[in-house]
């Protein structure tokens, strides 16, 4: 089996492709070939995997064509500009984020005989509000970020697509990625992982907004196994309906930093210092906090058991089990 993985290089895209390697099968078959991109070289071991190895702006002209060029049985597409950089450029966001998906699918398309699996992250980001206390699947998709429209106008490209037959895609909208390991980056809600991977490193961290925000949680564990499964399950169950929410783990973030007190105690807590910056307080605030996603749990996705064991999940993948603080 050939898989390609674009954003590879990215925090779950990497994540997905340690776990490939680890697994060296997908769906009971031999994973015999990676191809991987993104804008850096990403990085992996061989293991005895052919693993090539690019790095571009996919969504410049020609790119495109080149990763599918060997017609991947099995495409993961992360590959996105992050929402806090989409609403700061404009015309970056939708060049990567909306062209370079549609010449991705385009890519696709244009192959004779060839149909493959595709695994698009989308985001909770394509729901705007007002919202109802739990959102469903059938909630209208009216999204209060370009980030957020784009993807929305992503799930549409992939449903009209795989309708066509020019491929078999399924749009999975992840939860926040809560804790983010190494360095904070542009997205806006960087900073529910930051409160948390900082005092737990026994480092400060800055809190942008009220300990009242309510937001939607998954672990990068539990998030590269939402890939897995949607690359392996029966997409005839999907219907016509290819784009679902993921299951998460709803909490605020005074129940956050209750569960890094749990966890850590009280000194991890007091690394948190409050600074307000109403630009991130814009643009969480019109995000969803909360959803019924009894159709993807229906579907055999797993989600986190708490917002603690996410947590648990952090100390023990990514600090060896030893806290900090």
């Amino acid at each position: 089996m050939h898989i390609l993985v674009t954003g590879a290089a990215g925090m779950i895209g990497h994540k997905l492709v340690e776990r490939l390697l680890a697994d060296r099968a997908l769906g009971g078959t031999a994973i015999t070939r990676l191809t991987l991109h993104d804008i850096v070289p990403p990085r992996a071991a061989q293991q005895g995997i052919a693993i090539t190895s690019h790095a571009s702006d996919f969504s410049a002209p020609g790119e495109a064509e080149k990763l599918v060029a060997g017609r991947p049985d099995v495409i993961f597409h992360l590959a996105a500009i992050v929402s806090g950089e989409a609403e700061e450029n404009f015309d970056k966001g939708y060049r990567v984020n909306l062209d370079g998906t549609r010449r991705l699918f385009e890519a696709i398309r244009t192959l004779q005989d060839y149909k493959p699996r595709l695994v698009f992250t989308s985001s909770i980001a394509v729901f705007g509000a007002p919202f109802p206390d739990r959102i469903g699947d059938e909630f209208l998709s009216t999204p209060q970020t370009s980030y957020g429209t784009q993807k929305a106008i992503d799930e549409l490209l992939l449903s009209d697509y795989s309708r066509r037959g020019f491929l078999d895609g399924i749009g999975i909208r992840l939860p926040t990625i809560c804790v983010r390991p190494g360095k904070p980056n542009k997205a806006a809600s960087g900073f529910f992982s930051n409160i948390m991977r900082e005092p737990l490193a026994g480092q400060e961290a800055v809190l942008p907004v009220t300990d009242t925000v309510r937001h939607w949680h998954a672990s990068p564990r539990t998030a590269v196994g939402f890939l897995i499964h949607a690359a392996t399950m029966d997409l005839a169950m999907l219907g016509a309906r290819r784009c679902l929410s993921m299951p998460g783990v709803s909490v605020t973030v005074a129940e956050q930093i209750e569960a890094l007190r749990r966890v850590a105690g009280e000194p991890a807590v007091r690394l948190i210092k409050r600074v307000d910056d109403p630009f991130v307080a814009s643009i969480v605030a019109n995000w969803p906090r909360n959803f019924d996603t009894r159709r993807a749990l229906a579907l055999g996705f797993k989600p986190d058991d708490s917002f603690e064991a996410i947590l648990r999940t952090h100390v023990a993948d990514e600090l060896g089990g030893k806290i900090a603080a």
